[in-house]
């Protein structure tokens, strides 16, 4: 991890998010790259067409952002971090995914309002095509951490073969990380199997990673696989939990429909999902 893309506007979710990027800079020897996507009034969308514009009006809101920019980088916070400010004439979601490739992002730190749900992420809905579209992990913060806790990392798996480039990810993360990957399986009354079947299906999944080492195996039983993502995640005091998603089906469809966008919504610690 060397270069982290941190989405703006600016609010107290989005610093929420900086400030854990921050951290993980600091931890990889990382830069940061912060991009704002200038919010024009509409009338002035057609005439900027997403590019560099001469307008006053134009010209006017992009000095606003680097007003808010040059007090956003004094933070104490970021002291000793490489900062890269960029502010742009695009949509939301257009301007993430394009800079996600431009400037070569090696996964992307997104603020949440709370419990509220993706649907009120601070960019608004864009953000759901994000996570959802992400080549790269998209993490995902909704509280502040003054010290981000990067450990006891939970990865949601159903232990199926089309999984598995997701959960190679999220086992590089962990190691570049170096922290323990919780693997876990939710078994739940609708998709009721015995332990000893499982814990074969997960045997059979982990014999076709064998450089992934660090890590352990664990079935909860519950109600439903939201709720026991919750209740394990919260049993052993988890920092992040991680999921994988399909971008062609969008977040209802998290490991295949098993899991539903009410983790994500629901969730208080960090989630990170990586694309199957």
């Amino acid at each position: 991890m060397k270069k982290i893309l941190v989405p703006t506007d600016f609010s107290e979710q989005a610093e929420n998010a900086l400030r854990v990027a921050a951290d993980l800079a600091r931890r990889h020897n990382a830069s940061i790259n912060l991009l704002h996507m200038v919010d024009l009034p509409m009338q002035l969308v057609d005439a900027v067409s997403g590019q560099q514009s001469d307008l006053p009006e134009a010209i006017f809101f992009m000095k606003l952002a680097h007003q808010k920019f040059e007090a956003m980088m004094n933070a104490p916070y970021l002291d000793g971090i490489t900062v890269e400010e960029t502010a742009e004439f695009d949509g939301a979601f257009e301007g993430i995914m394009d800079y996600v490739d431009k400037y070569e992002s090696d996964i992307i730190v997104m603020g949440s309002h709370g419990d509220s749900g993706l649907h009120e992420f601070f960019i608004g809905s864009n953000a759901e095509k994000v996570v959802r579209n992400s080549k790269v992990p998209v993490l995902i913060i909704k509280q502040k951490h003054e010290l981000f806790k990067l450990d006891k990392f939970v990865y949601v798996c159903d232990f199926k073969e089309e999984n598995h480039s997701a959960f190679k990810k999220a086992a590089a993360f962990a190691q570049d990380s170096d922290i323990k990957l919780h693997m876990l399986y939710v078994n739940t009354p609708s998709n009721f199997q015995t332990t000893h079947d499982i814990e074969e299906i997960m045997k059979e999944f982990m014999a076709k990673e064998p450089d992934i080492t660090n890590y352990s195996l664990n079935i909860y039983n519950d109600n439903s696989i939201e709720s026991g993502v919750l209740h394990f995640a919260e049993m052993i005091d988890a920092g992040i939990v991680g999921i994988g998603t399909h971008g062609r089906k969008g977040l209802s469809h998290f490991l295949n429909g098993s899991l539903s966008e009410g983790l994500v919504n629901h969730a208080k610690r960090p989630i990170i999902t990586f694309r199957i």
